[in-house]
This record gives C-alpha cells, structure tokens and sequence, in this order.
C-alpha cells in the first residue's frame, strides 16, 4: 500500500526543488525535480504499481535518482534528502518563495542581510523599515511583500478545486464503505463549481440514526477524530487529512438536505423567502407545508414543490438565479475541439503524435497545439527553426489519418509593448495563436490594458490566454481594464480563453457573461502540459457553467472547419 498518493510526491518533489533552489545548487538539478513533479502530478497510473512495473523509470524526467526518492516517498511516506534539506535550510524560507515577486535572489540576500528566516520576521521587517533600506528594494518593495504576506495567509484556509475534489472523492470512498450507508454526495462550493473551496461537505444517506452511523465511521473510514455538532452533523478529521463536515439524513429527505448543504448562502437565503412566498418552510434538514412533512427525495422534487425549475448546482451564487430562467449550460460532451496544449517541442511530456492519439481516444475531433513563444525560454520557447520542424511533424500527423485534425499553433508571449513574440512572416504561418502575458506583471491598469489592446489589434491574434494572470491561491490577478479589452475584442472577432488549468481558471466565472455581451466568443484552454492535462477541461466547463454559458457561447463546440473559419476570419 502507498504511503503517500500522486499529489503528495509532486508536492515533495517541487519543495525538494525549492529547497535546491534556495541552496544555490546547479539550475539543471532544480529544473530536474521541477519536471518531475508535473510528471508525477500528471501521473495516469497508480505510483506503486508503476514502481514495481518499471513503467515509471520509463517516463519523462524519472531519472535513476529522482526514482530512488520517488520509491521512498511512495514507501515509507517521507523523504530522507528532504530531510537533510530541511537540516540546511530554514523552512520558512521556502515558505518565502510563495510571496509573489519575491524570488530565490532577494531571499537569499534578506536572509543573508538581516538574519530573517521566518515570515512573522520578514513581516517585521517590512513594517519597521529595515526591508526598504536594502539595496535594490525600497518601499515599494516592503509595501508589496506586506501585501503579499496577506495574501498568502488568507489563501491558506482554502484549496483549489482539483485539489478539493481529489479529497471530496476519496472521502466519498471510504464513507461508502461504511454498514448501513446508501450513498454519498459531495456538497457545499465543491458541487457549485467553486474554483477554490474553504470547507468539505459531504451528505451521506443512511438507513440507521445519525448516532449509530458515526459510531461505525469512527470504528473504520481511516477517521481520526469525530466532533460532533448537532444531531446529525460531524465534523470528521481523517487520517493525514482536513476536517470534513458530514451531514446525515434518510432518504427520504435527501432533496432538502443536499440543497441546505451545497448552498450557496445567497441562494438558501432566496430559496427560502420563496418558499415562505409559496406557504412551505425549508429547515435544514425538510421540506414542510405548514405542518405537513413534504418528502424530498431529490432535489427536483424539492424545487417543483416550490413552482420553480430544478437549478443546477453550479448557479445557486448570487440567489438571483431564484425566479429566474435557467440557461441551457454547457455539458463536456458538447466540446469537439481541444485548445491549448504544449509537447516536447516547450515545456510539454508528450509528442505531437502521442498528443493526437489522446485527444482522439477522449472523444475529440480536432487539436490544436500550443507550445510557448521564444520569448518563455523558461519553458522552452520554440526558435523559428524548432517552428518548421514542428509543423512538418503535424503535416506527417495529419497524413496518418488518425481521424483528428491537427490545428498549427502556438501560445505567443504579448511582449511589454503589446507585440508578439515573431515577426509577420513566421505568424502568418500558423493555423492560430493565442496570446498571453507572461511578464512583466507590475505594470498600472493603463499600461497592462493598452499592451492588451495593442495585442488584439494584430491580425494574428485568434484568442487571448489567460486574460488576468491569476494563480489561484497564490498570485493576484495584474490590474487590467476587462471592459475595455471585452469591447475590443468583440470588435475585433477575437476570442478569450476560459484557461481550465485548476491553478488558473482564468477568465473568472464572474465576468463571462459581460464578455458575452460585448461579442466575444469563449473559448476553453486545457494549458495541458501532458495527457493527463486532459482533466482540466471539466474544471474549464464548470467555470463555463457557473458563467451561465450554454454551447453556443463556447469555441471548442465548432467543427474542425468551423473553427478554421473562425482563425482565418481575421487574416
């Protein structure tokens, strides 16, 4: 049995490479453990298996060395080099890193400067001046870090989606184990969608009294500590994990349960003035009319009750929704066509080819690859002759009648004056290309949003990525003017990416509808590094859902030709 799962390796593995970063040790070495850890996180099979199999050794970036620790990890659920890293270099150093704008150069010298090895005395610092009198740092520089340490302890009390659903699941599994449970439902933001979640919430439908079914959870599930609430609620601490809030009821009130327990607050709170409206009262664990126990099995049995359509989770935010029409959304079998994605030619695991056959085994028709501008040459950056091997590779794909077309493109940088990152020539030779901002982040909402606007004004431009440079729970979005940039690019027949990475989920779900009406079409950007980059496509429609936006708002919902069409519109 596993000691430690994927994501714990890939964890361990990046802050093994923070750790090498921070000591000095030799680019090559951190980028090796860097590589591995998308690997491991990308990983489709089981790390134990695969071990025993050989196929781990075989994939990209498990070297000898790198597989050794991998092989501990997995094992004994702990890392001896860490360990000795640990010993060297003061943890809150690392902890340091996460502060944005804050790199492995400046810490080092704070360090070395003032002794600082912990983020309440970089804090300190910070605030008593003794950070601004620094060479090369200033106020600006100390208003920022504070700032950022803000950030970073609020951002601490959450998790990202995938992370949240990773957990949801597994929970899931181990409370359906347990005597006398019928089913189990994952509720609160991670049922709505919510691209970061604070707290887990699980409806668990039982056929025995709440008492007797937490005595057997607390006999077996892996759950250390049970707190118990109220009746038929506990809070469950499992083994190595976060607090998870269970909820019980029977069957026949799981409709009433399960929408109390997926919120959202806005929602419940409308909700339940309309029931009032209606003459019902909804408790928190019943429907009732009067005094008249009305049961609920579902959810839509519950909303019918109430002279209103079922809602869909992903929409109970505002409470507006109450009342209201329900769109038709956006299901992932409407998606044909699979954008933003990287190979080897940048920073990607998996070949053009290999890429092709993926995409068409999920289900796919067309594919159009990604890989980053000259300008990332942290990721690889394609030179104009790696370009022409590359698209000679995808004529030879194409040929090989693999019943997917294959879209030439590339993730161009929007460099600081809002040029991209080739001259004309080599542009006009690809099929499309997004655009995206991968530097230069700190410049004022005039700046950010003309070097945007100038982008947008290139015939070449298909699509902007990743619109406000967000990474969630850990860098805030650049100040960037969307209206305008919606405006212009509605005008112009330019598209904007809802970019699906879980660390991303960028444009916010908040703003689609205001892009839609200004004209822009929406596309979803997988910014798949790997096959399994595939997943974060549901990540991409639960946000294009939570937007309101249904298949005809979305790109990917084209045809090959179609979104040809689409590309070529501009030039």
């Amino acid at each position: 049995m596993a000691l430690m799962d994927r994501h714990g390796v890939a964890v361990t593995l990046d802050r093994i490479a923070s750790y090498l970063e921070l000591k000095g040790e030799n680019p090559f070495r951190v980028r090796a453990f860097r590589t591995a850890e998308k690997t491991i996180e990308g990983f489709p099979g089981e790390l134990d298996e695969a071990i025993a199999d050989g196929s781990l050794a075989e994939a990209k970036g498990i070297g000898p060395a790198i597989l050794e620790i991998v092989t501990e990890l997995v094992q004994t659920g702990r890392s001896s080099l860490l360990q000795e890293l640990q010993d060297e270099v003061p943890p809150g150093l690392v902890e340091m890193l996460a502060i944005s704008g804050l790199g492995v150069a400046k810490i080092r010298q704070i360090h070395q400067s003032l002794a600082i090895e912990t983020l309440p005395e970089l804090e300190e610092a910070a605030r008593d001046g003794r950070l601004a009198a620094l060479p090369r740092f200033g106020k600006r520089t100390a208003e920022n870090i504070l700032k950022g340490i803000t950030f970073l302890r609020q951002a601490s009390q959450w998790r990202l989606a995938h992370h949240a659903l990773d957990e949801a699941t597994a929970v899931a599994e181990a409370l359906g184990r347990v005597p006398h449970v019928l089913a189990v439902h994952p509720a609160g933001a991670v049922r709505r969608r919510s691209e970061v979640v604070r707290d887990l919430v699980m409806v668990v439908v039982a056929d025995v009294a709440p008492e007797e079914l937490f005595r057997s959870i607390g006999a077996g599930a892996g759950v250390s500590e049970i707190a118990g609430e109220d009746e038929r609620r506990a809070t469950l601490r499992f083994q190595g994990g976060a607090p998870v809030q269970v909820v019980v009821t029977p069957p026949q009130n799981l409709g009433a349960v399960l929408v109390q327990a997926t919120g959202s607050e806005a929602h419940l709170a409308r909700l339940t003035e309309h029931a009032r409206a209606k003459g019902f009262t909804l408790a928190g664990t019943a429907l009732w009319e009067g005094s008249r126990f009305v049961p609920t099995p579902d959810e839509q049995t519950l909303y019918r009750a109430l002279d209103l359509p079922w809602i869909p989770p992903e929409l109970r935010e505002t409470g507006e929704e109450v009342g209201g029409p329900v769109p038709t959304l956006l299901e992932r079998g409407d998606l044909r066509g699979f954008l933003h994605c990287h190979t080897t030619y940048s920073d990607g695991t998996d070949s053009v080819e290999q890429l092709a056959r993926g995409v068409r085994a999920a289900g796919y028709d067309w594919l159009g690859i990604t890989d980053h501008s000259r300008s990332a040459a942290y990721a690889g950056g394609m030179q104009p002759d790696d370009i022409r091997r590359q698209w000679d590779e995808i004529d030879a794909v194409n040929a090989m009648d693999l019943g997917i077309t294959v879209f030439k493109g590339i993730e161009s940088d929007i460099l600081a004056d809002g040029a991209l990152d080739y001259p004309d020539d080599v542009l006009a030779g690809f099929d499309f290309i997004i655009a995206s901002v991968h530097s230069r982040f700190t410049m004022d909402e005039a700046e950010m949003t003309g070097r945007f606007l100038r982008a947008i004004a290139s015939p070449y431009v298909t699509l902007l990525g990743h619109p406000t440079g967000r990474l969630l729970l850990s860098r805030e979005p650049y100040p960037v003017d969307l209206d305008a940039i919606f405006e212009a690019a509605g005008a112009a027949g330019v598209g904007i990416e809802i970019n699906a990475d879980p660390h991303r989920l960028d444009l916010d779900w908040r703003v689609l509808r205001r892009a839609r009406a200004a004209g822009v079409m929406i596309s979803i950007g997988a910014d798949a590094h790997n096959l399994a980059g595939l997943a974060n496509v549901d990540f991409g429609v639960g946000i294009a859902r939570k937007g309101g936006l249904g298949p005809d708002a979305i790109l990917n919902t084209r045809t090959a030709e179609g979104f040809r069409a689409f590309a070529a519109s501009r030039r």
